[in-house]
């Protein structure tokens, strides 16, 4: 009953009226018909139902039992979904997936970010009871199979820098989260893409959908910003472009 309560407050959240509007409208900077976008640490789909709504083809990766069920129903019929019950990490494999019964939002493969936020203000309550192992695939096989993504967003508590060292291949645009009980993982996921192409780099905090920055940064200066960022900011994603045109306000 817990969990069924917690997934219905995590569909009423993410597909709050008029929250369609404001995501598609942000999306369109990165995906248009035709388009193949990858929802990555999808939860209830809300990413991925606007990479829909713009037209893109979407492949939703969730590894949580429970929000695969979720996701099954909204996109039961949609030919254009494909959805994906994994983790992605650095190789193939397998992994333990710690999930948190009251807030699934925050289920976690990385041990590390369940001892950060022990104890961390703002994060008081969160208990991570159970334990699951889970396949886990990498963006590149997932790019082998179905195509290489135009966008790719990446929300996996922690386990971004994981999941981008199983990325060869440069995307055109992407985003990752970050938190500020974290922040040497968004340093290494900064380091990870700076490898990888020459990326110019913007961010939103929180759900805002609102670039920070008028125009992109490059990755020291990202890395930077994020050091300066007060704690109670808590969280944000960062958006990363090879054209920095998609990222300027």
């Amino acid at each position: 009953m817990r969990r069924s309560s917690a997934l219905r407050r995590s569909v009423e959240t993410y597909y709050a009226p008029g929250r369609d509007a404001a995501l598609d409208a942000f999306h369109a900077r990165f995906l248009g018909p035709g388009d193949l976008g990858f929802d990555v640490g999808a939860h209830v789909g809300d990413r991925a139902a606007s990479f829909r709504r713009l037209g893109a083809r979407a492949v939703a990766v969730e590894p949580q039992p429970g929000l695969l069920r979720v996701l099954r129903l909204l996109f039961r019929g949609d030919e254009g979904v494909a959805l994906v019950p994994a983790l992605v990490g650095a190789a193939p494999g397998e992994a333990v997936l710690r999930l948190n019964t009251r807030n699934p939002t925050v289920a976690t493969a990385s041990g590390d970010f369940v001892a950060a936020a022990d104890g961390a203000a703002g994060w008081e309550g969160q208990e991570w009871d159970r334990e699951i192992p889970r396949p886990v695939t990498t963006l590149d096989a997932l790019a082998a199979e179905h195509g290489m993504p135009d966008f790719i967003k990446l929300d996996v508590e922690g386990f971004e820098a994981e999941a981008l060292a199983g990325l060869l291949s440069a995307p055109r645009a992407l985003s990752f989260e970050f938190t500020t009980i974290q922040r040497g993982v968004a340093a290494a996921c900064l380091a990870r893409l700076a490898a990888l192409g020459p990326y110019r780099f913007n961010a939103c905090l929180g759900e805002s959908m609102e670039l920070a920055h008028p125009a992109p940064l490059g990755a020291e200066a990202m890395r930077g910003w994020i050091e300066a960022l007060p704690h109670v900011a808590n969280s944000g994603d960062v958006y990363a472009a090879l054209d920095p045109a998609r990222i300027t306000t």
